[in-house]
């Protein structure tokens, strides 16, 4: 594990030297082919080397990070056009992705949290450096405090959690049981809000609104997936009392996505409207984490999985029209099928993909959750229902509403679409539909 650190590490001088720009995408290629090739062992820590590891669980969430910040990179040319202070660009994808790897694949709780808050400086200054509107200042004012107000209470469960055990190894923690409410509700809110859980999600489409392609991207992604990777990791000690607490967290997430469902249908900016899809998709894991049976944990990580290639495709297709007509309106992005014929069917594939239609990951996903949620009580029933076919339905109207209707009449020069993005987007697209195909190794890895 170690070696892909320092090749990470050693990567950081590339991004200041001259017409590197392309050539760091190639090493981030490279080693994500490497990092493939890992042989990792499916329910076991493997690969351990200072403190480091791996299982099935981090390898998945690893490739992820390294395959989306290849793409942010290639999301990104106009930042390169205009030479847009893309070295320091370059050393923050770079950076951001050294705390990523850090904190999936650290064995340390300590050392897990200190990346966890880590990986927030690179995406702060994405957001405000390289974001579009001046509201960024606030966007990433809402991040940073959100995410810290609930930290602080992360860390000092965490230093309790070692003067009790003297242990911080999360391996061990499967012996222990700590059945203490305070410390359930201190080392479970961070991840609640890095998820986000409705009612403390407005940091979110907010940072997407204002964060360049790249941000959204990594945002969606990864930075989300933080979250729920950090409850999967802390639910083997607090079973106890989050069984006597887990309903809680459920009926809010469920009627959460729920509202959250119907407002996508009242956004007219198509950023917002993919910000807040993710939120309808993240309770649903939520809530698959919180249930504690296998169906649950597996559907949560499936999904996680799925919505971070389909979420930051999604983002990549808003920035493609951005970028053409300047605007992110759905007023004014209209008659799309017009203009950009071929881009017409990534839109639609990475749409159905959204809406969880087969083969993707997102199906099976949420097939697992959707099975685990009926096991837990029959009632949920109803919001699954809900939250189910309005994701079909909010998918499909941002479908619709951007590719038909008449076209914007101040657009004159147009060009369809450059192989560049084409292939940005099969990169998303394929991943989320063939691996399904190899889906049983996400389905044994307890």
């Amino acid at each position: 594990m170690m070696k892909f650190f320092m090749m990470m590490i050693f990567m950081i001088p590339l991004c200041f030297m001259k017409n590197m720009f392309w050539m760091v995408q190639m090493m981030l290629l490279l080693l994500m082919f490497m990092f493939m090739n890992l042989g990792v062992k499916l329910n076991l820590f493997c690969n351990l080397s200072y403190m480091m590891s791996c299982d099935i669980m981090s390898y998945g969430l690893i490739l992820l990070g390294i395959w989306i910040s290849i793409l942010m990179i290639m999301a990104s040319e106009n930042l390169y056009k205009m030479n847009y202070y893309i070295n320091f660009f370059l050393f923050n994808v770079i950076f951001l992705l050294i705390m990523l790897y850090l904190t999936f694949s650290t064995m340390n709780m300590f050392m897990f949290y200190f990346f966890f808050e880590g990986s927030l400086i690179p995406t702060l200054l994405l957001i405000i450096g390289w974001g579009y509107q001046p509201e960024r200042i606030q966007a990433g004012m809402y991040l940073l405090f959100y995410t810290l107000f609930v930290s602080l209470p992360l860390l000092i469960g965490i230093f309790y959690m070692n003067n009790e055990m003297n242990c911080m190894i999360i391996y061990f923690l499967k012996f222990f049981n700590m059945n203490i409410y305070m410390l359930y509700i201190s080392m479970i809110l961070a991840f609640l809000v890095k998820m986000p859980m409705y009612f403390v999600h407005l940091w979110l489409p907010k940072a997407h609104v204002e964060a360049p392609v790249s941000g959204s991207m990594i945002l969606a992604g990864i930075m989300l997936k933080l979250g729920g990777y950090g409850l999967l990791r802390l639910m083997i000690f607090l079973q106890e009392i989050n069984l006597k607490l887990n309903y809680i967290w459920i009926v809010i997430s469920l009627i959460g996505g729920f509202y959250i469902s119907l407002q996508c249908f009242c956004q007219v900016d198509i950023k917002s409207l993919i910000a807040y899809s993710s939120v309808a998709h993240m309770s649903i894991v939520i809530s698959g984490i919180m249930i504690m049976n296998y169906w649950g944990f597996i559907g949560s990580y499936i999904l996680m999985i799925g919505h971070g290639l389909c979420s930051s495709g999604m983002f990549c297709l808003a920035n493609i029209s951005y970028e053409r007509l300047h605007s992110r309106s759905l007023y004014i992005n209209k008659g799309m099928m017009n203009f950009m014929p071929s881009m017409s069917l990534w839109w639609f594939l990475l749409m159905s993909s959204n809406m969880a239609a087969p083969p993707s990951l997102n199906l099976m996903g949420e097939i697992s959750l959707i099975n685990s949620l009926m096991s837990w009580s029959w009632i949920s029933m109803f919001m699954l229902m809900l939250i189910s076919f309005f994701s079909a339905g909010y998918s499909l109207y941002l479908y619709s509403f951007v590719q038909h209707g008449n076209y914007y009449s101040g657009i004159y020069s147009y060009y369809t679409g450059v192989s560049r993005e084409y292939l940005m987007l099969m990169l998303h697209w394929l991943p989320l539909n063939i691996l399904v195909l190899k889906i049983d190794y996400a389905m044994i890895w307890f």
